[in-house]
């Protein structure tokens, strides 16, 4: 039973949180043991909304776990315990959802569980490369170094996607808003001016005859078009879900011109980056490519590394295995090949990871220099045709008057 608490110290400070008991007598033997005095003890229960919409309900964002991460390494640094530091960043959290992931880990780990037996129980918030991090360094007793580790791959990845979601933000936006704008003028704005140029029955030119066959058809089966943007929009999330509906689109993600290059360069770096760090960590190679795989976010080169772990396991050295692949571009295979033979293969990877970074970053300002234009040139000829539809007529009108 997941149960609120309001507590006070020794010093008279005032404590709160969520704890795992029983019930409330149980959590507040629990208390006093710690040396705390209960003042509430209450069963926290979720809200209307919550239980109508489970969605609605807070949600562990990454930054929380970057967050969650770096103090860990900090306070095990400082020569706290795992348990100790768990039990002071729980009464520090916000998020009710993640006081209730640190609640259930540190009740696994006072039953004796390892730490990463106990995040394993939550693949939603811990990756399987997070996991596997952690695994690997419990033996070695390097956890801080491990925390340490994560939380800067887990930073970098996170300003990795800021920057390409901040790219993609401003095009998104423009593209919705032109959308809601010709619904608009085709509903309310298009039908007005059609009835005034019936009433004066004035010849329309093509133009204008074509906008106003499109926005009666937009006014008589409106709910047709929502209708089959929702059908499509269904249609393609459940296809994405088969293998070939997966096969089909990745590969066209990948061969969209600029963008293809971009979710290439994207991949590629997290990809290094990440068996750099599970390497450095002493994970085997060939695990920490089966972990690797689950992270691309594309079917094809997921396909590939985990052909490519196979060859490993058969002997067939990393680059070598990489080089069937067209997916890898040259450049990656030779260092990845340059590291196997200095036997610095994690350093020479986290050093690629940073090339591709580079290269997303000045691939990002490329295509944020580029685009720009291009939705200008797009918004002025849409906004010149309706323009010239309108006003022609209203021309006509006046050129015949005079």
């Amino acid at each position: 039973m997941k149960l609120y608490y309001k507590a006070v110290t020794n010093k008279g400070e005032s404590m709160e949180g969520f704890i795992e008991a029983r019930d409330p007598s149980e959590a507040a033997a629990y208390l006093r043991s710690k040396e705390l005095v209960p003042i509430k003890i209450v069963k926290r229960e979720k809200s209307k909304f919550e239980n109508l919409i489970p969605f609605l309900g807070e949600k562990i964002k990454s930054s929380e776990i970057v967050s969650l991460t770096r103090q860990l390494a900090s306070m095990l640094s400082s020569g706290l315990t795992l348990l100790r530091s768990l039990e002071i960043l729980r009464n520090q959290i916000g998020n009710h959802a993640l006081v209730d992931i640190a609640d259930s880990l540190i009740k696994d780990i006072q039953e004796g569980s390892s730490f990463s037996r106990a995040i394993a129980k939550h693949p939603a918030v811990f990756s399987p490369v997070y996991i596997a991090l952690i695994e690997a360094s419990e033996g070695s007793g390097l956890l801080d170094k491990a925390f340490l580790r994560l939380a800067d791959t887990l930073e970098k990845q996170q300003k990795l996607k800021s920057t390409v979601k901040g790219t993609l933000t401003y095009p998104v936006i423009v593209v919705l808003m032109m959308i809601i704008v010709i619904f608009i003028m085709m509903i309310f704005v298009i039908p007005q001016i059609s009835t005034l140029y019936q009433s004066m029955s004035v010849s329309l030119p093509l133009p204008t005859l074509i906008l106003i066959q499109v926005s009666n058809f937009f006014v008589s089966f409106w709910f047709v078009i929502i209708g089959v943007l929702v059908l499509v929009g269904l249609a393609y999330k459940r296809w994405y879900k088969t293998m070939e509906g997966k096969l089909a689109i990745d590969s066209i993600f990948l061969k969209i011109p600029i963008f293809g290059s971009l979710i290439k360069k994207t991949i590629l770096a997290e990809f290094s980056r990440t068996l750099g760090v599970l390497l450095a960590s002493g994970t085997l190679v060939v695990e920490a490519l089966d972990k690797v795989s689950n992270i691309t976010g594309n079917i094809h080169y997921k396909n590939a590394i985990v052909d490519i772990s196979k060859r490993v396991e058969k002997g067939i050295s990393i680059g070598d295995a990489m080089s069937m692949y067209y997916l890898f571009p040259p450049n990656l295979i030779e260092l990845v090949k340059i590291g196997e033979q200095t036997g610095k293969l994690d350093e020479t990877l986290v050093k690629a990871s940073e090339y591709f970074e580079n290269e997303v970053d000045a691939s990002v300002k490329t295509l944020s220099t580029a685009l720009e234009p291009i939705i200008l040139v797009i918004l002025g000829a849409g906004v010149a045709f309706l323009v010239f539809s309108i006003i022609s007529p209203i021309y006509q009108i006046t050129s015949s008057i005079q």
